[in-house]
């Protein structure tokens, strides 16, 4: 029987197909600086990590000024807020199975290398707001994903053992940051992969 008690959900490319909405706006800001990442390198290199890591990422291999970080993460961000405004919406699979999971006694957070008004606005929009346990993002931490410190400081604050949490992740940063906390890992694709049949089955198995 499991021994499961909290499932905790990554958010972009698990809860919401978000990548290509961080992609548009992290590029749109670019663009103002004569900057651009490729959808290559966003993918395989830039995929699941905080804008200000990017940023930092690349400084290093094009002239990007460190002075012009936190500007250009604020014209990301605000980006990033117009399109969850036109493109967020409630997926019914997501719905159903955070709401049954929740009926069943399981605790659910959310945490997500994004920062917190974002996942707040993202979950709101969605409707799995009122579902959720507790929400963590990449303020909460010193360190994010690949760094386990964001799934380990959630554990804590739920009063569970890693080996109590299952957690859903899609990158590989954050699976690197599920495996190191401890906790058991359901790898997602897509996010139609998270839907209540595929969590119950992972559940049965541990």
């Amino acid at each position: 029987m499991s021994r499961i008690k909290a499932i905790l959900f990554d958010m972009d490319g698990v809860l919401i197909d978000a990548k290509e909405w961080h992609y548009e706006a992290l590029n749109q800001a670019l663009k103002l600086f004569g900057c651009e990442i490729s959808r290559f390198d966003h993918v395989h290199t830039f995929d699941g990590l905080p804008t200000k890591d990017k940023l930092e990422l690349l400084g290093k291999v094009s002239y990007l000024p460190t002075e012009l970080h936190e500007f250009i993460n604020q014209l990301k961000q605000q980006y990033t807020m117009e399109i969850i405004t036109q493109k967020c919406k409630p997926l019914f699979q997501h719905e159903y199975a955070l709401s049954r999971l929740k009926r069943e006694g399981y605790l659910l957070a959310v945490c997500s290398n994004s920062k917190r008004k974002t996942i707040i606005e993202m979950m709101e929009r969605a409707e799995l707001l009122e579902y959720l346990d507790l929400i963590m993002s990449n303020e909460d931490v010193e360190k994010a994903k690949p760094n386990p410190e964001i799934y380990i400081t959630t554990m804590k604050k739920l009063n569970l053992q890693p080996e109590e949490c299952l957690i859903l992740e899609d990158n590989k940063n954050g699976i690197a940051a599920a495996i190191a906390s401890g906790g058991h890992l359901l790898k997602i694709d897509t996010v139609y992969d998270v839907n209540y049949t595929n969590i119950r089955t992972k559940l049965q198995s541990i």
